[in-house]
């Protein structure tokens, strides 16, 4: 059983200071009753403000022993705009992908999803850990931290595409360490798309300046191939720590052709060509599936001949 803080978050989206005192009946900075969202989720902590659209909280399940679980918020000050429409779109289809991914160990379950006061909500696993972004590590990873992320993340990927669905914005932010078993785990589902969809709705735009393959960014088209030339962008910067979205302001997809000047450290000829292969600006030259990483990732000793 989780012992509660001594703090209650107000939900109103709007509120600029809406961590509370436990007990407190109505928000001290905005005035807004404070209840358990559903009679069940305690929100105890602010844990982002997504700018105008919705707010993300830590919070605890009083019908769970007050278990962790993190409350999703979508409640966008601009009603009937494109933007709006969007959010709506990727909040919706986060929960809906979630829910079709069922249950993964590396992948936070979808507990709840409902509306409430004209607000969306998603209930989601709680994951203690930190983003690779965030991670307080000194220097660059080394050949074997790298390999060992490739050898832990690269299921999870293939079980996303075995269920049909792309993640489309994978990057550090959106993977987190977990700190019980320094297990990788991939969050934040918004931008996944299933194949038959991914392939129809051309011209979305989805993704991230550096992380985002070509076909992606350029032609709303994703594919498993997409996932890998993020994963392969991902141990760019893990091993230069380089910020992706400068150099592509700057250079384009250039800087994937010239990616290993950037090292800090020398890594083996064949980690060089797996990485050269997952960062592969035509989509026809890339890996096209986890177990091609794989085959060349960990060679069996017949290959390795």
């Amino acid at each position: 059983m989780v012992q509660l803080k001594n703090n209650v978050c107000c939900l109103n989206p709007e509120c600029k200071k809406p961590e509370n005192t436990n007990g407190t009946k109505f928000c001290q900075s905005c005035g807004t009753e404070i209840v358990l969202l559903r009679k069940r989720y305690h929100p105890i902590k602010l844990l982002s403000d997504e700018g105008g659209f919705g707010r993300t909280y830590l919070a605890a399940d009083v019908d769970k022993l007050n278990e962790l679980c993190v409350i999703k918020q979508l409640a966008p000050k601009l009603r009937g705009t494109a933007s709006l429409k969007k959010a709506t779109e990727l909040f919706e289809q986060e929960a809906k992908q979630l829910q079709e991914l069922g249950e993964h160990d590396q992948i936070p379950r979808l507990l709840a999803y409902f509306d409430k006061n004209s607000q969306l909500y998603l209930i989601q696993q709680y994951v203690q850990g930190k983003t690779l972004d965030k991670l307080q590590k000194k220097g660059c990873w080394s050949e074997g931290e790298i390999r060992d992320f490739l050898n832990d993340i690269l299921p999870v990927l293939e079980f996303i595409h075995e269920k049909k669905l792309i993640h489309r914005d994978i990057k550090p932010p959106n993977i987190m360490r977990r700190e019980e078993d320094r297990k990788f785990v991939l969050i934040d589902f918004g931008a996944s798309k299933d194949f038959a969809a991914t392939v129809v709705n051309q011209g979305t735009q989805i993704g991230t300046f550096g992380y985002s393959p070509f076909e992606q960014l350029h032609g709303g088209e994703a594919y498993p191939a997409s996932d890998l030339y993020s994963i392969g962008a991902t141990c760019f910067y893990l091993l230069t720590k380089e910020n992706l979205h400068k150099l592509f302001l700057e250079q384009g997809y250039q800087w994937a052709d010239n990616w290993e000047q950037y090292l800090q450290q020398p890594i083996s000829k064949e980690l060089k060509q797996v990485l050269g292969k997952l960062l592969q600006k035509d989509i026809k030259n890339r890996y096209q599936s986890v177990e091609e990483v794989r085959e060349d990732l960990n060679p069996s000793p017949a290959q390795s001949v």
